[in-house]
């Protein structure tokens, strides 16, 4: 057994942590929100945080209507552009909080008076002391190289901070109820995944809307512990340029959770099965044709936390029976500082 399995069968205790934890700092978090709204938005991330600073961006933006831009690294620590900090609000995210080029920037914004914030497992790290606004993730120690309850952790302050932000009661509640779910989501039986992708060399991930990000994740996990080119897309994008690589026999993981996504995900998944392509198909209990079943939270929109949930557990067993150590894969590291 792993290190990245312990910490991933970790995740719901994890969350429990966090969602006991801080709720006077994010109450008043949300009041300085709705009294002074920023005028924009930009989440500092990179990697597996980056993909959860994707998860937040969408929720903000289909719940509250702000545009959430993704911040280009290098842009302030290499290139010294000036941003304009006028109504601006700056989310960091981070296992570490170690990156000179997450660091940097959330120095830059505080100093020029935008609102920054910071969701990071380590409370003493530079990234968080830069920050005006600090939410530990409250994950513990995390040492496989594969990031898994740090990522989920992500996830959840991002969705909190959207709760924080509008005071939704609805959403407080079905995220009080999330680790019983995730629970449930770490002990699903996928499985039939492993026959599919033990040969595989190359994969396509799909998602849409907010199950997009987890696609992401799951494709940067393929890579980073089974060394499989795999690449997301969203259902919408692969319908492009990279449908002309898809034939007999092509891998694909598509995650269709509940949303308004889901139905042409669904649809999606009957053609590729059409054309041949080994389809696993990542879709709540009594869907057709899903082969691995997914977990429903309280509400649809905290779906994607469960879904990745559950993938930990397969792509580390797949790792293994490929011959890989997910713990520490080759030539990776678990925090790297680059400007």
């Amino acid at each position: 057994m792993s290190r990245m399995l312990d910490e991933a069968r970790e995740a719901p205790a994890a969350v429990a942590r966090q969602l006991a934890a801080d709720g006077d700092r994010w109450q008043a978090f949300g009041e300085r929100l709705r009294a002074q709204p920023p005028a924009s938005l930009l989440t500092i991330a990179r990697g597996s945080s980056d993909h959860a600073a994707h998860y937040a961006a969408y929720l903000v933006m289909a719940r509250l209507g702000r545009l959430v831009t993704s911040m280009p690294m290098s842009l302030i620590t290499l290139y010294q552009s000036k941003i304009r900090c006028t109504g601006l609000a700056s989310l960091g995210f981070s296992q570490s909080g170690q990156s000179p080029d997450l660091v940097g920037p959330t120095q830059y914004f505080r100093n020029c008076g935008a609102l920054t914030c910071a969701f990071v497992n380590d409370p003493e790290s530079p990234l968080a002391q830069a920050a005006e606004w600090l939410f530990p993730l409250h994950c513990g120690p995390e040492k496989s190289v594969a990031a898994t309850k740090s990522f989920i952790a992500q996830l959840v302050a991002g969705a909190r901070f959207t709760q924080a932000w509008q005071d939704d009661a609805a959403l407080f509640a079905a995220l009080q109820e999330l680790p019983q779910a995730m629970e449930q989501a770490v002990r699903a039986d996928w499985s039939a995944a492993l026959a599919v992708l033990q040969e595989a060399d190359r994969l396509f991930v799909i998602g849409r809307g907010l199950g997009l990000p987890v696609a992401m994740e799951a494709a940067l996990k393929f890579k980073e512990t089974c060394g499989i080119q795999a690449e997301a897309f969203s259902g919408a994008e692969i319908q492009h340029g990279p449908m002309r690589l898809i034939g007999e026999g092509y891998p694909l993981l598509i995650f269709a959770p509940r949303g308004p996504a889901q139905q042409g995900l669904l649809e999606l998944a009957r053609t590729m099965r059409e054309r041949g392509a080994h389809v696993l198909l990542a879709a709540p209990a009594g869907t057709p044709d899903a082969n691995l079943p997914l977990v429903q939270s309280a509400v649809a929109e905290l779906d994607p936390v469960c879904a990745i949930q559950s993938f930990y557990p397969m792509v580390e067993a797949l790792a293994r029976e490929r011959g890989n150590d997910p713990d520490s894969p080759p030539h990776l590291k678990k925090v790297t500082r680059t400007r």
